[in-house]
């Protein structure tokens, strides 16, 4: 039931929003992603507590991040110089690929 609650209110939520969804190819992406994996893992799952894990997460969320770090809404240096060489069609091929990934199950 969580599942699909959680599954929902992101769907509402980006359609709310307007943010569109990553129709990125998850392939291309993982021949992108070698430059994201000192940080953030190979596969997205992350072992660096302060780095966020990738894998799993919704595409369009993946994709927004992306979007914000480029244009400076979100404040990270790291992050901003990294996404300030992306292009959308990488952002997008990104997003698909950690989206595609599996993400670590963690207790709550």
């Amino acid at each position: 039931m969580k599942l699909i609650l959680t599954v929902l209110f992101g769907a509402a939520l980006s359609l709310a929003s307007g943010i569109s969804l990553a129709a990125g190819n998850a392939a291309k992406g993982k021949e992108k992603s070698a430059v994201c994996a000192g940080c953030h893992g190979a596969d997205g799952n992350s072992t660096i507590p302060a780095n966020p894990r990738l894998a799993g997460q919704h595409a369009s969320y993946l994709l927004r991040a992306l979007q914000d770090y480029k244009s400076g809404a979100r404040n990270n240096a790291i992050m901003a110089g990294f996404a300030g060489a992306l292009s959308a069609e990488d952002m997008q091929d990104l997003a698909a690929y950690f989206a595609s990934q599996s993400g670590l199950a963690t207790p709550d």
